[in-house]
């Protein structure tokens, strides 16, 4: 991997604005997932050097939020301009240690550069209120204040824009953030921290602390137990989540949880078909079907769906599949050996309980990482297509009659993430939006994620609110003035 600057490709923690190795000298290896090479070795963090970053947050944090909003969103417009300079580097990072497709991963920077911008301007409308009095002698107010010291969980799928989501927000509102990247992608997140240096946050502000799986518990409890920390944010499995949640407990942290999601997407026969099928392919196929809003499963009402599943198959039929880095390729590998098995798993699972195969089905030819693109009809709510969140770039097809039965099927499920369908009936649109349990709905497009609109679930996919003008309000707290004696 040649950057055009190297110095992007960092291998040590960030802490307190100095890059640090582990205390015990531990490293771990970073891998391609394409290859299975080693890119590089990273510092192997634990609970001490966790501390360590909080106890410098702290430090941090009375000068930090005491700049205006309008100075804090300067420093944040400063790192904006520095990733958008710096996004073929981040792109190929991104590529190299996560394996999605090379346009996909610029698209990613842009996308993730996106929540600096919004933030940096939205954090000078954290407006407060004057209310009515209830006496002439006093005057009650509410202002909103910066919570303190944040931490940040963040996965692999989404590796820059996830770190962006939630930095972006919390330093804008005058919080200070330590922030662990997944085990899989933590060269994304320092080239961050590096890009943030430069574009002049302060030490203690921002810090990353890095580690491999088994040490990555320890972090999670220290970043959840220690008393200076009052804000979590953690995206990632609603396993994981829930653990958090209990962790965060005794002391009553406050908590935004993105966790997973199980999208149902609906094809009513009065669909436009072409265009469900161009949804399809960006919302199940994106990042190898790895992403925490893509449709899981996808029912369509008895009239269409022949045709449907024909269109699909002929268009997945087309994908290349190979390294991110090859021209051309739609889907990459998945990102570890447990996420292929559990993918073939769901498959073997499908088709032994009556599923047919159109397309796919099987690991690719090429080997390590790669599964082919897969197309299953004939999918019923027994398999496990129906309940778990596959990962992976497999299309189940389900069958209904009616539209009451299509949202009994969409919200049969612990989850409520993103939802999409596919109508061209108006009055449809309106009844189905407001039927389906989930945070998201998206009506005839396959993709709904930006910066100005609220990205978060209900029921078990999680708590709160990232991105748009309420994206901020989970970095503050409400304070009520009440001014008596005037």
């Amino acid at each position: 991997m040649q950057l055009k600057d190297m110095t992007l490709l960092k291998r040590q923690g960030f802490i307190d604005g100095q890059w640090a190795d582990a205390d015990s000298g531990a490293v771990f290896a970073v891998t391609d997932p394409a290859t299975g090479a080693k890119i590089v070795e990273v510092a192997d963090m634990g609970a001490a050097e966790t501390r360590r970053a909080i106890d410098a947050a702290a430090r941090a944090l009375p000068a930090w939020r005491a700049r205006t909003a309008k100075d804090r969103g300067a420093v944040l417009r400063r790192w904006f301009d520095l990733m958008i300079a710096h996004a073929d580097d981040l792109a190929l990072l991104m590529t190299t240690e996560q394996g999605k497709p090379l346009g996909e991963a610029r698209g990613e920077v842009v996308y993730g550069a996106s929540f600096l911008e919004w933030f940096a301007e939205e954090g000078k409308r954290a407006y407060g209120d004057v209310i009515p009095t209830v006496a002439p002698d006093r005057r009650l107010m509410v202002i909103k204040q910066p919570i303190g010291v944040c931490a940040a969980i963040t996965p692999w799928n989404f590796p820059i824009a996830m770190i962006t989501r939630k930095v972006g927000p919390a330093l804008a509102a005058g919080c200070t953030v330590v922030a662990k990247p997944a085990e899989a992608t933590p060269l994304s997140a320092l080239a961050l921290a590096e890009l943030a240096h430069r574009a002049g946050v302060p030490p203690g502000v921002f810090s990353v602390v890095t580690a491999d799986a088994p040490h990555a518990p320890e972090i999670g409890l220290e970043l959840c137990t220690n008393p200076i920390v009052r804000k979590v944010s953690f995206t990632g499995s609603t396993e994981v989540g829930r653990i958090l949640l209990r962790q965060s407990a005794d002391t009553v942290k406050k908590l935004s949880l993105e966790l997973g999601g199980n999208a149902p997407f609906i094809v009513f026969d009065d669909a436009d078909i072409d265009a469900a099928v161009e949804g399809a392919l960006a919302s199940k196929y994106r990042n190898a079907g790895q992403t925490c809003v893509c449709a899981n499963r996808f029912y369509v009402q008895a009239g269409v769906y022949d045709a449907f599943a024909a269109k699909l198959a002929a268009k997945v039929a087309q994908f290349k599949v190979g390294a991110g880095t090859e021209p051309g390729v739609s889907i990459g590998p998945l990102i570890e050996p447990a996420a292929i098995a559990k993918v073939e798993e769901h498959v073997a699972d499908a088709t032994a309980k009556g599923a047919k195969v159109v397309l796919g089905g099987r690991r690719h030819a090429l080997g390590g990482l790669f599964f082919e693109p897969t197309v299953l009809t004939g999918v019923t709510a027994d398999m496990k297509v129906a309940r778990e969140e596959t990962f992976g770039p497999v299309a189940p097809l389900f069958r209904f009659e009616t539209e009451a039965e299509a949202i009994a099927m969409a919200n049969d499920t612990e989850f409520g993430l993103a939802a999409y369908f596919y109508s061209r009936d108006i009055g449809r649109v309106f009844r189905v939006a407001e039927a389906l349990e989930s945070g998201m709905v998206c009506a005839n497009s396959g993709l709904l994620s930006n910066e100005v609109a609220p990205f978060g679930g209900v029921k078990q996919s999680g708590l709160g609110r990232e991105g748009s003008k309420y994206g901020i309000d989970e970095y503050l707290e409400i304070k009520y003035l009440c001014l008596a004696g005037l």
